[in-house]
């Protein structure tokens, strides 16, 4: 009996938010972590993770970039009141 893809539905579509990127990203470190995964799972796990780190990176730059934008191009240390 041939054993069942451990990798995400999702793995080969573009995240659908930052969060579901992030939620997805998380799910496969657990995996990779656990030492259950054979080697070639192991691979496209860490290749769909880069994909799912790279994606967060780029939400996070443009929210960046929109701050900087409200803040009149100057981005300004957050401090909590």
């Amino acid at each position: 009996m041939p054993k069942a893809k451990t990798t995400p539905s999702g793995a080969d579509t573009a995240p659908v938010s930052y969060e579901a990127a992030l939620k997805e990203l998380e799910g496969l470190v657990q995996q990779m972590e656990s030492g259950q995964l054979p080697l070639a799972d192991l691979l496209s796990g860490y290749q769909r993770g880069a994909e799912l780190l790279g994606y967060c990176r780029s939400q996070l730059d443009a929210v960046e970039q929109q701050i900087k934008v409200l803040d009149n191009g100057a981005l300004k240390s957050w401090t909590p009141t």
